[in-house]
């Protein structure tokens, strides 16, 4: 069963410690673009080196042969989990996955961000299809380039693990207890949703991270997801 994913939506080092101080088990944790291009790699050694494993979530979108030098040095960073975007095409997966080659780092393509709706979409990217054809038409291209997933919203997951196989991870955020404010997201699910719609990871942030008390709102949210089985 795999641990709820915790977002460390936070912008210093010092924010992280806090809030890890909180935990006395080993934690599945993102680390976004917020807080990597405050603190850098150190802060990824540093998360480490105390057993979590982190999800570096930095959503890589270049040129194939800029991608695939950027992942060999990712991957000096022992992380867990890695992503660049879809959109960037097949063959800049295909080179992502070979600057993974030497490192048990998985891969995996975000392909609509769950703050997107289908009318943003389809104004916005020009792409006239609906969104689940989208998010399938990418999570299908990952597949074929290698990659060990996709980031999807729960909506997506079952047509996903339909077409791409039950192996092929769903990385779902937009997670939230269902008391709990959707913010910015549009395409959010509860933990047990999550599950019995085909998500293989949940990522959550501010139901855990803005809480009065993280340890036991994690607890909750952990055994939603584990009692959805």
């Amino acid at each position: 069963m795999n641990k709820p994913i915790i977002a460390l939506d936070f912008s210093s080092k010092t924010q992280v410690e806090q809030f890890l101080n909180h935990f006395d088990e080993p934690l599945f944790v993102k680390v976004g673009m917020e807080l990597y291009f405050q603190e850098g790699p150190e802060l990824v050694r540093y998360i480490k080196s105390l057993g979590h494993s982190v999800f570096l979530d930095l959503k890589l979108h270049d040129i194939p042969n800029t991608v695939e030098s950027a992942m060999r040095g990712l991957a000096k960073l022992g992380v867990d989990l890695v992503n660049v975007h879809a959109a960037g095409g097949l063959e800049m997966m295909k080179a992502a996955k070979r600057g993974l080659a030497d490192s048990e780092t998985q891969l995996i393509a975000v392909t609509q961000l769950t703050s997107t709706s289908e009318e943003q979409m389809q104004s916005d990217q020009l792409i006239p299809v609906t969104l689940e054809e989208s998010v399938l038409h990418y999570a299908k291209l990952a597949n074929q380039a290698g990659l060990d997933g996709v980031v999807c919203s729960v909506l997506e997951a079952e047509a996903i693990g339909a077409a791409c196989g039950t192996d092929f991870l769903r990385v779902t955020p937009g997670i939230r207890p269902a008391n709990v404010s959707a913010d910015d997201q549009k395409r959010i699910a509860t933990p047990e949703q999550a599950r019995l719609q085909g998500a293989t990871h949940i990522v959550v942030g501010r139901a855990i991270t803005k809480s009065e008390n993280p340890a036991q709102s994690y607890q909750q949210i952990k055994n939603e997801w584990s009692d959805a089985i």
